[in-house]
């Protein structure tokens, strides 16, 4: 393409790494870029939790909105952040390799983990896990970029805060009181940068479709596929992780209440033969084992 790639993308430090890494991979293809950073309304509203706020793809939709008004020609987003059922006319053009997948405690110390605490997190996902292991525990909610969930860590009395390890690591965040929390399942297709263009736009297209990430494309579609039968939004405590391991899929999923107590979890190995549908098996089996129940619990919650 002679013409820049307008590249969209929020105006957090996280954010602008990803788009400028993005930027980086077009222009070695000799694509030239600009980045047009735009401030999204989950950066705007910081003080109420996410799932108060009613909208799916918060921090997609005004990327969304610019593509579609001709204003940026693809947008870069944290894949975990953007709704399964993308917009009419706007389509998944990249997905690139995973990064860390894990969620990570940043703490002052671990000595309360068997003891009353107090834990940070603006995620409803984190938070049920979390609670589901230490129940003694009382959540706080974080809002705000990484940089304004770090700070506020160090000047309130919490014990810790739970962080995507990805986000972190890729802008040399990472303190070194911290602990990867292997046991937590993440959010679908954490760790994953997806950018997305018009289904029209064919330069883009094609252009994009060289720094897709086959692999990595597998597993999210797996993760999002049992995200979306669940028929869970981004802020449901809904978790997956697909990894391939030689000719196999190792997929774990969860589904649990919001205070924690209920947990539905499945692990299956799947080969990579049969791989198409997957999500969307797992998912039915959690239904069936009380999942449908819990996901109408969970909706009449979170529309109080």
């Amino acid at each position: 393409m002679s013409k820049a790639i307008r590249i969209g993308t929020r105006d957090s430090e996280l954010a602008l790494w990803q788009a400028t890494h993005v930027k980086s991979k077009l222009e070695s293809l000799g694509h030239p870029c600009i980045l047009v950073p735009v401030k999204a309304t989950g950066d705007l509203v910081l003080d109420q939790p996410l799932y108060e706020l009613g909208i799916t793809g918060i921090f997609t939709k005004t990327l969304d909105i610019a593509l579609l008004k001709g204003e940026i020609d693809i947008a870069v987003h944290s894949m975990k952040d953007v709704p399964t059922l993308l917009p009419k006319g706007i389509v998944q053009a990249a997905v690139l390799e995973r990064a860390n997948p894990h969620d990570i405690l940043v703490h002052k110390g671990l000595d309360f983990l068997n003891e009353e605490g107090i834990v940070a997190t603006g995620s409803l996902r984190r938070k049920a896990q979390w609670l589901h292991k230490y129940p003694l525990h009382e959540i706080m909610d974080l809002r705000g970029n990484v940089n304004t969930r770090l700070k506020k860590l160090k000047e309130h009395s919490w014990n810790a805060a739970i962080f995507a390890a990805a986000g972190l690591e890729r802008i040399n965040l990472l303190p070194e009181n911290h602990t990867v929390l292997e046991w937590m399942i993440p959010a679908p297709a954490q760790g994953v940068m997806m950018v997305v263009t018009l289904e029209k736009n064919d330069p883009c297209l094609q252009a994009l479709s060289s720094i897709n990430d086959p692999l990595t494309e597998r597993c999210v579609k797996i993760e999002r596929e049992f995200l979306s039968t669940l028929e869970g939004g981004c802020t449901a405590p809904i978790g997956a992780l697909a990894k391939v391991k030689e000719d196999t899929i190792i997929f774990n999923g969860v589904l649990l209440s919001l205070d924690g107590q209920e947990k539905l979890a499945i692990q299956k190995e799947i080969p990579i033969a049969q791989m198409d549908g997957a999500g969307k098996r797992c998912a039915k089996e959690i239904l069936a084992k009380g999942g449908k129940a819990l996901m109408e619990t969970l909706k009449w919650q979170l529309k109080k």
